[in-house]
């Protein structure tokens, strides 16, 4: 029984120290990893900066770092001055930009002093993704120049590179939509002055019409007012319209009708005259054996009721020498037109 109890207390402690063990394990691990983060790996790429090659991440926060003025003589520099530019350049993250004062630049130029070189070859093989970012931001932002620019450097590097192609892609497909857009902005713009340009030509129109159209009538209402003037100042019959018509008798002849003797002038209604209007009366009325008229009625008239009265006290008033058949008066009916004009 002691033996039994002995190991359960021995497996219980065991038990109780593997957590500890554990814990003492990640503190271990935890260290070694902030060792290598915060102390082994930036002394790392110090020393790689230092031999001219480049960061295995890209700087944080140094995208807006001051840049360096372009060496003035570039064809004196020797190779150890080319790679000394290109590292300055990385550290500001100058990979492609700006022209002739960039990473790339430096490093093709040590190539072509030195080909070969091992600095310069590592650098723009290591550098070449973040460059290719560089190359795809001026795509984006539609530096269309500069792109290609950019572009075609990376294919001075590795020509072969499979990224060069999707840049191209990218830049070759924004150029078209660049186009296609500024080519429908042309299309609105010149819609919108052909609409501008086709309203200005109807409102010319519409207002020509107008000016047609009151000229039209003006010279209808001159030529109305000509036409009553002339009706005005034409003389008017001495006879009914009945004895006009009437063939004269012959001295000794026993019928004849009736002759008008005595004519009453209109009154010229005060309302009619004061508007400045103008009309006729057509009255009818029967000339009675006596030579008087009666039964005076309007048979037509223009304008209604306005000159009704003042004609048809007029012709009331008239005197004839009645209608005679076989030598006796009789009574004759007739029509007399009236005319009302202020120019009268």
């Amino acid at each position: 029984m002691d033996t039994r109890y002995s190991y359960i207390a021995h497996r219980r402690v065991r038990g109780a120290a593997r957590p500890v063990v554990i814990a003492i394990v990640a503190i271990v691990v935890a260290l070694a990893a902030a060792a290598w983060f915060l102390i082994v790996r930036p002394y790392r790429e110090q020393m790689q900066l230092d031999a001219g090659g480049v960061p295995t991440v890209p700087a944080a926060g140094n995208t807006q770092a001051a840049t360096s003025a372009a060496p003035a003589n570039l064809q004196a520099l020797d190779v150890n001055q080319l790679l000394d530019e290109a590292s300055k350049a990385l550290k500001q993250q100058r990979y492609l930009a700006p022209a002739g004062n960039n990473a790339f630049e430096f490093y093709l130029r040590v190539l072509a002093k030195q080909p070969g070189n091992p600095v310069a070859t590592s650098a723009l093989r290591e550098t070449f993704p973040y460059a290719a970012s560089d190359a795809e931001q001026a795509v984006n932002s539609r530096s269309f120049d500069e792109a290609q620019r950019e572009i075609d450097l990376l294919a001075k590097a590795d020509p072969a590179n499979f990224t060069l192609t999707i840049l191209r892609s990218k830049l070759d497909a924004q150029r078209k939509l660049a186009d296609q857009q500024q080519e429908q902005a042309q299309n609105q713009q010149k819609a919108a002055q052909l609409a501008a340009e086709k309203a200005a030509a109807d409102k010319a129109e519409a207002a020509k019409q107008a000016e047609q159209q009151q000229a039209q009538q003006a010279q209808v209402a001159e030529q109305a007012k000509a036409k009553q003037q002339k009706v005005a100042e034409q003389p008017q019959s001495t006879q009914p319209q009945s004895t006009q018509a009437a063939t004269p008798a012959a001295a000794t002849g026993q019928t004849t009708g009736a002759v008008l003797v005595k004519r009453a002038q209109a009154n010229y209604p005060t309302a009619a005259l004061r508007a400045n209007q103008s009309g006729w009366v057509l009255v009818g009325f029967t000339v009675t054996a006596d030579g008087r008229t009666s039964d005076v009625h309007v048979v037509d008239a223009q304008p209604r009721h306005v000159f009704d009265r003042a004609a048809t006290e007029a012709v009331s008033r008239y005197r004839f020498t009645p209608a005679m058949r076989d030598g006796n008066p009789v009574e004759s009916t007739s029509q007399q037109r009236i005319e009302f004009s202020t120019g009268h």
